[in-house]
């Protein structure tokens, strides 16, 4: 009985050891992903990022939408805060995806949806109305859209999902430009929106390694506390 009390105390002490592990998973909470364009690319709001290296990561935020920011290599400079809705696929990468929209002749590529490895869940970026529809034609789907005076120019990171460009961005009023240059209802046009908007965002509030450690964690004190009472 002393020997199995404790390889229960060593298995609980390990398991909150890997609960706490520094670095472990640490990117999933925001998606920091760093990437390296070999052209210009085209970002919502109107401004062209030469080529070069950028980190994208995510804002918390209580909404179903998600705003992304875009910084540079070593993440001193912001370039961009821009607003994407979840965009899903039935198996999830093992490495980053960044898609494209498709171009007109001799123009910068236009981000598309991002996803980051290990998750079905990724983030379709929206555009101002204008371009949307343009994009729209050029691709022949749908583009998500937004008024155009409601996309914010930030110069310094925001720290906080209560900055008010950064809940301008979270509250706007989308649409969906179709190919044919009809709008369409966001929820229309990207079912899976909608789905999403109806699920509680739980996912990034804790990490899947440190939920598995916990719930052994106590598993592993029930077991310590029912061997002292056969003790």
């Amino acid at each position: 009985m002393k020997l199995l009390k404790i390889l229960t105390v060593i298995g609980s002490l390990a398991l909150l050891a890997l609960m706490f592990t520094p670095g472990l998973k640490a990117d999933t909470w925001n998606q920091k992903t760093t990437l390296t364009f070999s052209q210009p690319f085209e970002v919502p709001g109107g401004r062209v990022l030469p080529a070069g290296t950028y980190v994208f990561k995510l804002l918390d935020s209580p909404y179903d939408r998600n705003v992304v920011q875009i910084f540079s290599e070593d993440q001193l400079t912001l370039f961009a805060t821009v607003l994407a809705i979840p965009n899903y696929r039935l198996h999830a990468p093992e490495n980053t995806i960044m898609k494209f929209e498709e171009r007109s002749s001799g123009a910068p590529q236009a981000i598309k949806t991002w996803f980051y490895p290990g998750d079905v869940s990724g983030h379709e970026f929206v555009y101002p109305k204008a371009r949307a529809v343009e994009l729209a034609r050029l691709t022949n789907e749908p583009v998500p859209s937004m008024p155009a005076e409601l996309t914010p120019e930030i110069s310094s990171p925001a720290t906080s999902a209560a900055d008010q460009p950064v809940v301008a961005l979270e509250k706007a009023p989308l649409m969906a430009e179709a190919p044919s240059g009809e709008e369409l209802p966001i929820t229309r046009a990207f079912a899976s929106t909608a789905a999403a908007a109806a699920v509680p965002k739980t996912a990034s509030s804790l990490p899947l390694f440190g939920l598995i450690g916990l719930m052994s964690l106590a598993a592993g004190f029930a077991l310590l506390i029912a061997t002292r009472r056969i003790a």
